[in-house]
């Protein structure tokens, strides 16, 4: 199945082809109210953990370090991806940042990380991989 999962800064105005709109950031966007932006949800669970936030805002890691360990917690705990998975199942979905850059932000880790998932969910429904492992009880 083909998944629209697009991203962009909570900054730019809403657009009736956005469909659900999540803002995946840990804070809150500066000078906004939540009436303002037309979300769907709110959900932090999916955005870096403050400790690796704040590594890469002060420069102790680059972007390739900051995207492999986000990575990472995204594969350690793919619980977190289940219930965007969800609105992307439904519509298309945006993902929004407060971030300058959306580009250089977690989001394009994060999408990445949702279409992977999404595609091994669907690859166990349509009977190409085994949704558990063999039985040979006898």
């Amino acid at each position: 199945m083909d998944y629209q999962i697009l991203f962009k800064r909570v900054y730019e105005p809403a657009a009736d082809t956005d469909g659900h709109r999540v803002l995946v950031d840990r804070l809150w966007p500066r000078g906004k109210r939540r009436d303002e932006l037309a979300l769907t949800e709110w959900y932090r669970n999916a955005s870096p953990s403050p400790a690796l936030r704040r590594a890469w805002h002060r420069g102790d890691i680059d972007e390739d370090r900051f995207a492999a360990d986000y990575g990472d917690d995204l594969n350690t705990h793919p619980e977190k991806l289940t219930p965007l998975m969800k609105l992307a199942r439904d519509d298309r979905l945006t993902l929004l940042t407060a971030s300058r850059d959306p580009a250089h932000s977690h989001l394009p880790q994060l999408r990445r990380a949702l279409l992977n998932q999404l595609e091994q969910e669907d690859a166990q429904a349509d009977g190409r991989e085994p949704s558990s492992p063999p039985c040979y009880a006898s």
